[in-house]
């Protein structure tokens, strides 16, 4: 994939995420406003984004089983976690442990971390857990679940494929800049954590 055919696909992403904005506002009036709802949930939260994009980041890093068992991995553990946020079963804090796998994400993509392929699969799917718990929770009144969680899913591979892609364009010649981008991200998350406290 060229350099101009990513930019392509991330800036249609963004402009999917925009179009869908407004119809978000509509959940509850049939399965398209609630799976718009569930689609732009991930896109306009920042902690979210990042740590999806994070997760795409370090499994390029990785390479080899991690570009698909670490996204498959997230994306497991987050529906198993936004089913128990629709269920409104209660879980410790989730707030503090988003912005904590900002923070541990940026930090081991920084420090290029070269875990083994399953390691890497629970620190993620622990993450993705809360990550999903916090969508389910924030479900809008009325929106259908299936179509939901079928949005947030989508924008999630979404995010993890643009993570990947990026990695994966920077090559062996610009790691550093790939691990400059988790340092940023460890970062961001740490100012999050300050502007929460």
């Amino acid at each position: 994939m060229t350099r101009s055919k990513f930019t392509g696909i991330a800036f249609a992403i963004i402009m999917l995420g925009a179009a869908c904005g407004p119809a978000s506002s509509h959940t509850g009036v049939g399965s398209a406003g609630s799976f718009a709802a569930g689609l732009t949930h991930p896109l306009f939260g920042l902690d979210h984004v990042i740590v999806m994009v994070a997760v795409g980041l370090w499994a390029a890093l990785k390479g080899g089983r991690a570009l698909w068992a670490w996204p498959v991995a997230f994306l497991s553990l987050m529906l198993t976690g936004g089913a128990q946020g629709i269920a409104g079963v209660p879980v410790p804090p989730v707030e503090p442990v988003i912005f904590a796998s900002i923070v541990a994400l940026g930090l081991l993509i920084a420090a290029a971390v070269d875990l083994p392929v399953a390691a890497g699969a629970i620190i993620i799917g622990f993450f993705a857990f809360f990550h999903g718990h916090a969508h389910g929770t924030e479900i809008p009144e009325n929106a259908g679940g299936l179509e939901y969680i079928t949005g947030f899913v989508l924008a999630t591979a979404l995010l993890h494929a643009a993570g990947i892609g990026f990695g994966l364009l920077s090559g062996q010649r610009l790691r550093g800049f790939v691990r400059l981008a988790g340092a940023r991200i460890a970062a961001a998350g740490l100012g999050l954590m300050a502007a929460h406290s």
